[in-house]
């Protein structure tokens, strides 16, 4: 069983493109997040039945950690105000590997801090910090924060709580639209188009003026809707986990059988 199955960004400077498919095409039951996907691997000729549609769990989980979420404690420890500071998160080996993108980046960090005025916290993983390190005459903003990783925990409040979060994660379309925060994918390809098709994200690539053009649209439309926006349909699906329970206990079986190899008596 393949949970995530299907994601496709169309874009082979992304490692993960060649391993999804690989492990798509192996797999005996595949179970994708949204439509999208499924007809992601029909279209490559994997046999309809089998995969099964059991939506992302993301709205499970931050259902049930979002009492803890809540009662964070990490603008206090930070010394940031709600709505007044960026929170950053940029980690992918096709972004931060190569230093032409890497440079484009630092840029539109600066020019954040430089136009908002406001902090601009930044959860370095350790392949950033390494990649930053070996960066020739890197010059930053005084108000540019290189943090540790934070936590889940910490991490979504700190979203929820940014005047506008700034992420190459693949789950920034998924936690933006369930949380109804205002966010850009730093990216130049994504495997979220269901997020693109109900506008809860947007794609900028490293051009800055397409970077700040994109964060004013998503906070002004944050200020002037009260925070609400459409949720993709695919993201509201909040049984997921039974959804693959049942998939697991009933399927197990089967795949054999399907094959023509039928237990012995």
């Amino acid at each position: 069983f393949h949970m995530e199955a299907g994601n496709r960004c169309f874009d082979f400077n992304v490692p993960e493109e060649l391993n999804r498919r690989i492990i798509d095409h192996i797999a005996d039951f595949n179970l994708v997040y949204t439509e999208h996907a499924r007809r992601h691997l029909i279209s490559e000729g994997l046999p309809h039945r089998r995969i099964y549609l059991t939506g992302s769990p993301m709205k499970e989980v931050l259902h049930y950690y979002m009492p803890r979420i809540e009662q964070s404690a990490v603008l206090k420890e930070l010394n940031l105000n709600p709505g007044q500071y960026f929170i950053i998160s940029v980690h992918r080996e096709e972004n931060v590997d190569h230093p032409a993108n890497l440079n484009r980046i630092l840029g539109i960090l600066n020019r954040l801090a430089e136009e908002y005025g406001l902090p601009v916290v930044v959860s370095t993983h350790p392949r950033t910090r390494k990649r930053l390190e070996d960066l020739p005459g890197m010059k930053t903003d005084p108000l540019i924060q290189f943090l540790k990783p934070f936590g889940f925990i910490d991490y979504v409040h700190l979203q929820m709580k940014a005047f506008c979060t700034v992420s190459d994660s693949g789950t920034i379309s998924e936690e933006s639209s369930i949380l109804n925060f205002p966010a850009i994918s730093l990216r130049q390809s994504m495997e979220r188009p269901e997020a693109q098709d109900s506008g809860t994200i947007i794609l900028t690539g490293f051009d800055l003026q397409a970077v700040m053009d994109s964060i004013k649209l998503v906070v002004k439309e944050f200020e002037q809707t009260g925070g609400y926006r459409k949720i993709a349909d695919d993201y509201m699906i909040d049984n997921t986990s039974w959804r693959v329970v049942k998939l697991i206990s009933g399927n197990t079986g089967l795949s054999n059988i399907w094959n023509g190899i039928h237990p012995k008596n």
